[in-house]
């Protein structure tokens, strides 16, 4: 499940960092990309759990 978390806000941070530098909108890009990163790894976290409840 680490390794999810990080992924996902790895990929989030990632996708911020580049639309902010395609766009010239910083800081905006990397706040969104930590927000969305962060509510994929929450999602990717929950399912995996319910697998075994």
């Amino acid at each position: 499940m680490g390794s999810t978390i990080a992924g996902c806000v790895g990929a989030g941070v990632a996708l911020g960092i580049w639309v902010d530098h395609i766009f010239h909108t910083a800081p905006a890009g990397l706040l969104i990309g930590i927000v969305l990163g962060t509510v994929a790894a929450v999602v990717s976290v929950v399912q995996q759990v319910r697998r075994y409840l």
